[in-house]
């Protein structure tokens, strides 16, 4: 995107990305799922890269669901490798992060994580925590409706404990209960690789997101497929429910 385009379009606050395509990308060449998956974390670094540059305030990168464990135990544990990796990368890389502004978060519930990756995860959460500039949520072991039973639950202890009546229960109250809570809703989800849903991702957060679904497998979905996501989105027209 050019500087020209960047100052005529109205660019998203928060977009949310679906990294699907990984298996099948491998599948395509003959290589091992793992293989996938490791091309998919580069597409991600480099996409992260690229959304931050031109003026993204938020990313939601969805990276393992609460149903991926049902995947074979071999192809998991090569994620949870990645995700290692990617963190050992990110503490190596904190003055660059905080040179670009990244603020990085995790969310999804860490029960049934490896002890050394949620030590990993907090730690750049605490080292990252007074950017400003774009906040980049990785969803693992994450789950839409898991999200909103913590929220229902940490509403219901509340109610339990006399401070708060259900007649008093909000949107806005169930929104701060959330990974998410103090971020924008996000304004775009993308979805690569073909499918045509959201498969839990950012179930209430979703409710007025503009969809754009693509056929590119998230290993090969490069800046350029992310400016044509951007440009379809300034076409749409979003009332809210209005006229």
């Amino acid at each position: 995107m050019t500087e020209t385009q960047r100052a005529q379009v109205r660019l998203p606050r928060h977009i949310g990305i679906i990294m699907d395509g990984n298996g099948r990308w491998a599948k395509q060449r003959g290589l091992e799922r793992s293989e996938g998956h490791r091309a998919g974390a580069n597409t991600f670094r480099r996409i992260c890269d690229y959304a931050a540059e031109i003026g993204i305030e938020c990313l939601t990168f969805y990276a393992f669901s609460t149903e991926n464990w049902k995947r074979p135990a071999r192809e998991v544990a090569a994620i949870m490798d990645l995700f290692r990796d990617y963190l050992k990368e990110a503490q190596e890389r904190e003055a660059e992060n905080a040179r670009k502004g990244f603020r990085i978060r995790y969310i999804g519930t860490r029960e049934g994580l490896a002890p050394d990756i949620v030590a990993m995860i907090e730690l750049i959460e605490r080292q990252s925590a007074a950017q400003t500039a774009t906040v980049v949520n990785l969803a693992v072991n994450y789950g839409g409706r898991d999200e909103i039973v913590h929220a229902v639950r940490a509403l219901a202890a509340q109610v339990a404990a006399g401070t708060l009546q259900p007649a008093e229960i909000t949107e806005q109250q169930i929104s701060d209960q959330l990974y998410t809570a103090g971020l924008p809703d996000p304004d775009l989800i993308i979805r690569p690789s073909g499918e045509l849903r959201l498969s839990n991702f950012l179930t209430w957060q979703s409710a007025y997101s503009e969809l754009w679904f693509s056929d590119v497998l998230w290993p090969d979905f490069t800046p350029e497929d992310l400016d044509r996501a951007i440009f379809d989105y300034n076409e749409r027209n979003r009332r809210f429910g209005g006229v």
